[in-house]
């Protein structure tokens, strides 16, 4: 049976939406948008640095770090609160438009779908209950338990044993080219959701479909 993993943060959350919170509190759209997308550059360097280490430290950590990194970047000061509205902020990003639409068509298809992330399993629910997507999914998998983060292989492992299918049967749904990577590593099929115009990585590998809609996704796969 086909299982379908999809990844949280960029894939079915759209984690600029922090950015309007924060302009809100600068007064800066263009200042917020820097500070946002820096924001989520070091949230996944510092993940994968603490990977690398062996060094974890929960993905909130990380999260909590790359903002004070990106607003001492941006030689901005906000207060502790701020701060910790910003972070509150992130359990409340919205879903992309097309993630309700097809999640709701998959689970009345009666095809398993999961959410697979590198957040901590309650924040995860909180957030994905918050976006209206937590009844489509049947369930979340987080590498929480591992204390690591993708593309560390152990996790496409543990994602297999957890929600009990093989990599031949399962596709990692991400728009993230090294969740991608990651998955193709692990002998997983991948789904390519081409939220940007960046292209994908050079490293001679590729995923085996894209899409740049979450709702052509069925038809893509065969569904």
């Amino acid at each position: 049976m086909t299982t379908l993993a999809f990844d949280v943060y960029g894939t079915l959350i759209d984690t600029r939406g922090i950015q309007m919170t924060l302009a809100d509190m600068l007064g800066d759209d263009p200042l917020a948008a820097q500070i946002t997308r820096r924001w989520r550059e070091k949230q996944l360097e510092y993940s994968f640095r603490r990977a690398l280490m062996a060094h974890y430290q929960p993905f909130s950590v990380c999260t909590r770090q790359a903002l004070n990194f990106a607003l001492s970047e941006a030689t901005v000061t906000l207060s502790d609160d701020q701060c910790d509205q910003l972070l509150m902020a992130y359990r409340h990003l919205p879903a992309f438009p097309d993630a309700v639409g097809l999640l709701q068509q998959l689970s009345s298809m009666g095809v398993r779908a999961f959410a697979f992330t590198n957040g901590e399993a309650a924040i995860a629910s909180e957030l994905l209950t918050n976006a209206g997507l937590i009844d489509e999914l049947d369930g979340i998998v987080s590498v929480d338990l591992l204390r690591t983060f993708k593309p560390d292989p152990r996790v496409y492992q543990h994602f297999l044993e957890t929600a009990d299918t093989l990599a031949a049967d399962t596709w990692l749904i991400s728009g993230n080219p090294f969740d991608i990577l990651g998955a193709r590593h692990a002998g997983w099929r991948t789904a390519w959701v081409r939220r940007t115009e960046a292209p994908f990585d050079p490293w001679d590998e590729a995923p085996d479909i894209s899409v740049t809609c979450l709702s052509d996704l069925p038809g893509k796969l065969g569904l």
